[in-house]
């Protein structure tokens, strides 16, 4: 998982730099194709089938997915970095809900509390951006992190019905390619120059070994552990944040930061104790 949020991390400074030049569907797009060039390639190799009796549920997972990337990717070019990750990092809060009320369960007092943190840290952390005419991107950061709470519900139920993780990589991967795809030949399209190239194939790189290396982890580690490791990517790109753009943050959205966090590990608690 600390490779995962490292490449994560990573994969949020390339973000941040071609979204100078790139919209967010074109980002999503290379982002996305260098995933079903290398999941393609590996079914090949390996001669597997990619035919699925959940092509529905993997549908509605990538369409989902490809919103909640686009929205993420276009809040990473408007707001700070570490503002944009913790933004998207209210996710375990939406999941833990999600599943919650999914299975008609009582919620837990872990859960309330970690819900009722994390929206006053979601609060805090918008509060200033109403002055800096970032609302917009906040919001869209705020509900892409909604939206993957879907889709990891989404996930977690393909992969307790036996989808294996390659094949919903693959979907996710495919729809994403098409649907910013699709963008590029409606919308204004950017063309590529050799500079750009370096930065296009880090962010797809960085993308495709950070996806497989949190899905190893989730497949193979403690669920709580790994959770909680996972917020490491907001640290890594606070200090990215700090180094490469001088973005310093006051002491009112480093409380927000710290809030969010602490609902997110403690949804990760609530939700490990009801599958317990």
């Amino acid at each position: 998982m600390l490779v995962a949020a490292f490449f994560f991390a990573i994969m949020g400074v390339l973000v941040k730099i071609a979204s100078i030049k790139f919209s967010s569907a074109e980002l999503v797009f290379y982002r996305s194709l260098f995933g079903l060039v290398f999941i393609f390639s590996y079914v090949k190799i390996k001669k597997l089938s990619l035919k699925t009796p959940y092509l529905s549920k993997q549908m509605s997972r990538s369409i989902i997915g490809f919103i909640s990337m686009v929205m993420f990717f276009y809040a990473i070019g408007q707001l700070p970095l570490a503002t944009s990750i913790t933004l998207n990092y209210t996710s375990p809060l939406a999941m833990a809900a999600i599943l919650t009320f999914a299975l008609k369960e009582k919620p837990r007092k872990i859960l309330i509390v970690a819900l009722m943190t994390g929206f006053l840290g979601v609060t805090l952390l918008l509060k200033p951006s109403i002055h800096h005419g970032e609302l917009l991107a906040g919001g869209l950061g705020l509900l892409s992190g909604l939206l993957a709470g879907l889709v990891y519900v989404h996930v977690t139920q393909l992969g307790r019905a036996g989808e294996p993780d390659w094949r919903t990589v693959f979907y996710f991967s495919l729809v994403c390619t098409i649907g910013g795809g699709a963008w590029m030949l409606i919308h204004h399209f950017n063309s590529i120059t050799w500079q750009d190239a370096p930065t296009l194939i880090g962010l797809g790189l960085c993308a495709t070994i950070a996806q497989l290396a949190m899905t190893r982890a989730y497949r193979t580690g403690n669920p709580l552990v790994v959770g909680s490791l996972a917020y490491s990517t907001v640290v890594l790109a606070s200090l990215f944040g700090i180094l490469i753009w001088n973005e310093l943050l006051s002491a009112e959205r480093w409380l927000a930061i710290i809030m969010i966090i602490s609902s997110g590990v403690m949804s990760v608690v609530a939700n490990a104790r009801n599958k317990s």
